[in-house]
């Protein structure tokens, strides 16, 4: 037996000033598709911007359903809606933030696994890492430089076809 370490690299801001002007705007576009948000059951509110090479930015935010499954993330939605209307184009980065009627978010939203998963396939479709923010209403901002600093252990085309490690 032997055991493996695996280290995350996470950035760490007191807020989100501390970030380029770019990454502020790209929160506060997170922001704004946050608040139009379709949450009436877990009054949880989340909104994803990408940042595209060509400079073009994709919003997206949760949809819920009464049926639950039937819903979708925010980051999916962006990420969804980017590679549908500018295929080919890689995704640069993308901000997350989240809002609740309940309480304040003073720590950063994380992507859920659905969405780490849906970051990896288009990583790996790029072949270039997607910058992450992530914010709640307030606080600490993380920023992750590629989506297997936070799925490190990930499922991918090389275990399809046999070729992982």
């Amino acid at each position: 037996m032997k055991i493996k370490n695996i280290v995350t690299e996470i950035e760490v801001f007191d807020n989100a000033e501390e970030l380029s002007i770019n990454e502020q705007q790209l929160i506060e576009q997170a922001r704004d598709a946050m608040h139009n948000a379709y949450a009436p059951y877990s009054q949880f509110k989340v909104g994803a911007a990408l940042l595209l090479s060509n400079g073009v930015v994709v919003i997206g935010n949760n949809q819920e359903n009464a049926a639950y499954p039937s819903g979708l993330c925010a980051e999916r939605v962006a990420i969804y809606s980017a590679s549908a209307q500018y295929p080919g184009v890689t995704i640069s980065a993308i901000a997350i933030t989240a809002f609740s009627t309940d309480r304040t978010i003073e720590k950063p939203i994380a992507p859920c696994g659905s969405c780490r998963q849906s970051i990896l396939e288009y990583e790996m479709k790029q072949a270039n890492n997607i910058s992450m923010i992530l914010c709640g209403s307030n606080g600490e901002v993380h920023r992750i430089k590629g989506i297997k600093q936070l799925l490190p252990l990930h499922f991918d085309q090389d275990a399809l076809n046999g070729t992982k490690d």
